[in-house]
Order: structure tokens, then C-alpha cells, then sequence
């Protein structure tokens, strides 16, 4: 596994504020590498053996972005992994300048996500 590689799962699996699943997954992802077999390495973080194979192969297929959620039916969303991350970072950790809250138009703003992320 490249170090880019590495150190963005292990980025993703000790952020306390990414999403939940991706930590899971990039945990999952680190074990098997390490030479974990898939029934510790559930046993280990409370998931099954078929789920640390589902997702040690997707790894395997499509590298990091094997580890982002399935193709889901309508229009293809316009925000990266990246940009959700940036958004959730900023949520939780900050606050905008003389406010208690991040509105809409100050997370677009600061993000640069424009209309196509706006709430619906």
C-alpha cells in the first residue's frame, strides 16, 4: 500500500469528528493490510467477518475510492469526500467569525460549494 495511501486512512480513522462509517472502514482497511486475518479483525471492531471482506476487497478493486458509499440511482452528487469532510470539520470544530453558528451561505462561502449544495 503507497504512503499516500496510509496516511489518508489513518487520517480518516482517528479524525473523531469524520463520518463514523469511513473511520470504521479505514480501520477495517489498516488491519487486513497489516496482515490481520478477517475474523480478528471483526472481532476486533465489532462488525462481521463478511463485512471486512466486502470491504477489504473493494479496497483492493478501487483504492480509496472503493471505501465511499455505492452508486445510488438520480443525479450524481457534486461534492467530493473532501468537501463533506471540510464541512463537517467546520461544523464541529469552529465557528465564523462574530456568530454562534455556521449558516448556509456562510458554510458556502467558506467551502465554496455553491447552489448545487444547498439544502433541500
Amino acid at each position: 500500500m503507497p504512503d499516500e495511501e496510509r496516511e489518508q486512512l489513518v487520517r480518516w480513522s482517528r479524525r473523531g469528528t469524520s463520518l463514523q462509517v469511513l473511520a470504521l472502514l479505514s480501520r477495517i482497511v489498516l488491519a487486513c493490510a497489516d496482515g490481520t486475518d478477517n475474523k480478528t479483525v471483526a472481532a476486533q471492531l465489532g462488525c462481521t467477518k463478511v463485512t471486512v471482506g466486502k470491504w477489504w476487497a473493494r479496497f483492493g478493486e478501487h483504492r480509496l475510492d472503493g471505501l465511499t458509499d455505492d452508486d445510488r440511482p438520480g443525479r450524481p452528487t457534486s461534492s467530493t469526500l473532501d468537501q463533506v469532510e471540510d464541512v463537517v470539520v467546520a461544523t464541529l470544530e469552529s465557528t465564523p467569525a462574530n456568530t454562534t453558528h455556521w449558516s448556509w451561505a456562510k458554510m458556502a462561502e467558506r467551502t465554496g460549494l455553491g447552489s448545487g449544495a444547498q439544502r433541500r
